[in-house]
């Protein structure tokens, strides 16, 4: 790559930022520069593009779960009154509970509210939502990140070994495996493991009591069972997207390159495939770890792990509507900020995606 008269001995690095370091003169110092500025405006602007986006989905993810708790068949006073209460007492809840005010008033108010971190009372037992929210939601985010930490270094290295033996016994060991993992529902796995490894072993509990004060170990102890779990779900779709991602960079020329000046496989995948693959590897873990969090509402009912899901799993069977949409948002909340972080993520790691076409 020729830059201010010079030729570039790093072409990958003048293409990404527009400069040349480490010995070589820069002549036009003011065009780089320049170049350097309208690059950053340039990331700038894609990153705040990200961010807007990030809230108007959740503001449309918010106006849905409004709508489909409103619309839910039934009477909510009924429900929480029991079938005992009188027509009077039945009148009295239903407007402490403003269902006599217009739906898209009672909206605005539980935006507002909920933009200012006021998401309400229960129904059931009159407590601030957000101090039962909390608590519950410390616990799901030990058990994801628990799960992570085993999850991601095992799926991306197994990845990686895959790729560099394809067409091997191992790794046709690994398709088989992934593919299980993945056609197996949820609760199944769970399930599984409760009887190997709770019944027949008695290694680990059948059920995670988690408590505020208890001892770190113990903590870890007690959520190793949901957390294998978590593991063995995503583990399988970042092992299959990091395999296929570095696989697919193995057919491009400056690969080919490297393998006729005679580097090793391992090599190759390693210092050029892998970084280059980068961005797709990142994707598929951001949305198995906001999996992690959002989609552990089976798994916590399955052990009975006091997490937010448990929560939500508790606010339907009581009905408890206040509860769900916060537990909902919640929810959409952070998978929202993690696709957002992301996307981000990729934009600085993948230089194509850092110019105007």
């Amino acid at each position: 790559m020729r830059i201010g008269g010079r030729v570039c001995a790093r072409p990958f690095f003048c293409s990404t930022f527009g400069i040349v370091v480490q010995g070589l003169h820069v002549e036009n110092t003011e065009y780089f520069v320049a170049l350097f500025t309208n690059l950053l405006h340039f990331m700038a602007k894609l990153i705040v593009n990200r961010l807007l986006l990030g809230v108007l989905t959740l503001f449309a993810v918010s106006v849905l779960i409004f709508v489909c708790t409103q619309i839910l068949p039934g009477d909510v006073a009924s429900a929480v009154l029991g079938q005992g209460a009188t027509p009077e007492a039945l009148v009295i809840f239903r407007r402490e509970l403003g269902l006599d005010v217009p739906a898209h008033l009672r909206y605005w108010h539980w935006l507002v509210g909920a933009l200012h971190g006021d998401l309400g009372v229960a129904l059931t037992n009159k407590r601030v939502i957000i101090d039962e929210i909390l608590p519950r939601m410390g616990n799901t985010l030990f058990l994801a990140a628990y799960a992570a930490l085993i999850a991601i270094p095992l799926a991306v290295g197994l990845g990686v070994i895959s790729a560099i033996n394809e067409g091997k016994w191992s790794d046709r060991l690994a398709n088989v495996v992934t593919l299980v993992a993945i056609s197996l529902p949820e609760f199944f796995i769970a399930y599984l493991l409760i009887i190997f490894l709770a019944v027949d072993v008695e290694l680990f509990p059948s059920l995670s009591t988690v408590f505020k004060g208890m001892p770190f170990s113990e903590r870890v102890y007690q959520s190793t069972l949901p957390a294998f779990t978590l593991t063995l779900l995503v583990a399988a779709h970042m092992l299959r997207m990091t395999r296929s991602s570095v696989l697919s960079v193995m057919s491009t020329p400056y690969i080919e390159m490297a393998f006729l000046k005679g580097a090793p496989r391992r090599r190759v995948i390693v210092r050029h495939a892998l970084p280059n693959a980068a961005a797709p590897i990142i994707t598929v873990i951001a949305l198995n770890m906001a999996y992690l969090v959002v989609g552990v509402v089976v798994i916590e009912a399955v052990f009975v792990y006091p997490g937010l899901g448990q929560l939500m799993v508790d606010a339907v069977s009581k009905r408890d509507v206040p509860v769900i949409q916060a537990c909902g948002l919640t929810f959409a909340t952070v998978f929202v900020l993690l696709n957002t972080l992301a996307d981000i993520l990729v934009i600085l790691v993948n230089p194509r995606l850092r110019h105007k076409r």
